[in-house]
């Protein structure tokens, strides 16, 4: 049996997730800031009720982001730690292909808040069961969102929260429907996890990193 623990705390939600040959058991919790404190207690909790250990797991999946500073380094901090203790592989996964993932559409932009007036952006279209990058991972203004062809696209994540009508406007007759509400999920970063554990490609955990995009996280007061 495989089994893959997978962390996500790139928003204010704390979500984790163990995928075992498919099935899949996970929390998700509002914490705000409290990541830090409340992580290792949700994790326990997961694991007790199921019934594993970390000595039992095949790897340790988690969202590199982009998203919350504080919250990727969480994730990538604590996975390191546990695969390192347990001398486990790790696989860093984009929270905005989880997103994508958990939409239940072939053809997702995934879009989540930046703060700062910005957006994390990327789009994702699943062809032959495979998701494909239509749109890489970028940092941009709503306005000036990357365009895409085609039509049919779902949009997904907490950019449409914040600048809905703005995005919605930018994909004018291209977007069917948006949730956003979504977030990303440690469930769906373990799914797409999977296939590279399965093939042997999960990394050292001494190599894992978070995604940031931007190297900038407040605006100054001038520019305010």
């Amino acid at each position: 049996m495989m089994r893959i623990l997978s962390l996500e705390t790139s928003t204010e939600y704390c979500s984790i997730a163990l995928w075992q040959d498919g099935d899949i058991i996970d929390r998700c919790e509002h914490v705000g800031q409290r990541h830090s404190e409340l992580i290792m207690e949700i994790m326990s909790d997961l694991l007790e009720e199921a019934g594993v250990t970390l000595v039992q797991l095949n790897g340790i999946a988690y969202g590199a982001g982009p998203g919350s500073f504080t919250g990727v380094r969480i994730a990538c901090g604590i996975t390191q730690g546990l695969a390192l203790g347990a001398n486990l592989p790790v696989v860093g996964v984009c929270t905005l292909q989880a997103l994508a993932q958990a939409a239940g559409f072939d053809k997702v932009i995934a879009a989540l808040d930046a703060r700062m007036g910005e957006i994390y952006h990327a789009a994702y279209e699943k062809r032959s069961g495979v998701w494909v990058m239509v749109c890489e991972p970028n940092l941009c203004m709503p306005h000036q969102a990357p365009r895409i062809s085609g039509n049919g696209w779902f949009g997904a994540g907490s950019g449409f929260a914040m600048h809905g009508e703005v995005l919605e406007h930018r994909y004018a007759g291209q977007i069917i429907a948006s949730y956003p509400q979504a977030i990303p999920q440690a469930g769906a970063i373990a799914e797409l996890a999977v296939p590279f554990f399965a093939a042997g490609q999960g990394m050292d955990a001494s190599h894992a990193t978070p995604v940031y995009l931007r190297d900038k996280v407040a605006l100054k007061t001038s520019e305010r």
